[in-house]
């Protein structure tokens, strides 16, 4: 149900590296708990993210949502389709609907992170 190619956290954020690049969005899961996105707010390129600390949040129809990263290290990219269709989340949330990339500092940060069972377990037990 989840993809197997990216790391999960328990405040549903997924991670895809690839070359020492965090692609960061949201879960599957996560964009359904919050109904239609409405707006996202991110941060600049060059930035500096912390794991486990919010980076942006995400504006629902429901809620305002932080957004954690999962990873420590420098935005590379913002995903800037999402200024004008921020619904890109809730249509492809593991496609166009990515949030940003991050050049790690530590990759040894995923070893915390869920796979796709372990997340699938974790959002059952929710």
């Amino acid at each position: 149900m989840y993809p197997d190619d990216v790391k999960y956290t328990e405040s549903h954020e997924w991670v895809r590296v690839v070359d020492g690049l965090a692609t960061i969005g949201i879960t599957d899961y996560a964009q359904e708990e919050l109904g239609d996105i409405v707006n996202v707010e991110l941060p600049e390129p060059g930035t500096v993210v912390r794991a486990h600390e919010a980076f942006g949040s995400v504006d629902s129809v429901k809620a305002v949502s932080d957004l954690l990263s999962p990873v420590t290290g420098e935005v590379v990219e913002v995903n800037e389709d999402l200024e004008g269709s921020p619904e890109l989340i809730n249509q492809e949330p593991y496609g166009t609907g990515w949030l940003i990339i991050v050049r790690m500092d530590d990759t040894s940060e995923l070893n915390e992170l869920m796979d796709s069972e372990a997340y699938e377990r974790f959002v059952e037990a929710e």
